[in-house]
């Protein structure tokens, strides 16, 4: 299997729903194969779809045999599977998925602002300003809350398009950065 191809499935898995399935259909060992983007930084088609917060994708891989790992259990809001990890090994709290993005930052996209909030007690709290970005740009008042309480984002932290929360918000969440911001 030539780099070119697990390069375009992993891409697929971001969010191309058709040509992941299409592909694996035509070259099962796909599933498991990791691009690697810089030396040390690869990536697999079901960990593009976990930090994407692409749970049709992550659903469909998972189906067809690929591994779980913590940071899609956590992208997925699995809140059991995430225990049982932990259970394993309690160093997962820090765990990092793809491109190091934090298991903070995939739990944030299950939009359980419970399950958010146990994760930070348990000392999850690498990522918070992606996290806060990303609750910020889905919209999810509570989980937005969560960081805002116990963790200590930055409010001006810029996302890969070069937006920050505070671009991002809409006018009810922009109240709250702003008074956190002063805080």
């Amino acid at each position: 299997m030539n780099e070119e191809t697990i390069r375009e499935f992993v891409i697929a898995g971001h969010g191309n729903f058709e040509k992941v399935k299409t592909m694996l259909l035509e070259n099962p060992s796909l599933l498991e194969a990791a691009f690697e983007w810089r030396e040390g930084d690869f990536e697999t088609a079901l960990q593009a779809a976990s930090h994407v917060g692409n749970d049709l994708i992550a659903r469909f891989l998972l189906e067809q045999g690929a591994k779980l790992e913590i940071t899609t259990a956590a992208m997925l809001g699995d809140v059991e599977g995430v225990e049982n990890f932990l259970l394993q090994n309690p160093d997962l709290i820090y765990a990092k998925g793809a491109h190091g993005i934090s298991l903070l930052t995939h739990a944030v996209m299950s939009e359980k602002a419970d399950f958010v909030h146990s994760l930070i007690l348990k000392g999850a709290i690498d990522g918070a300003s992606m996290a806060l970005n990303i609750a910020t740009d889905i919209g999810n008042l509570e989980v937005i809350k969560v960081l805002l309480e116990h963790s200590k984002p930055d409010v001006t932290w810029k996302n890969f398009k070069g937006k920050s929360a505070l671009e991002l918000a809409n006018p009810e969440v922009l109240a709250l950065l702003e008074a956190a911001s002063h805080a």
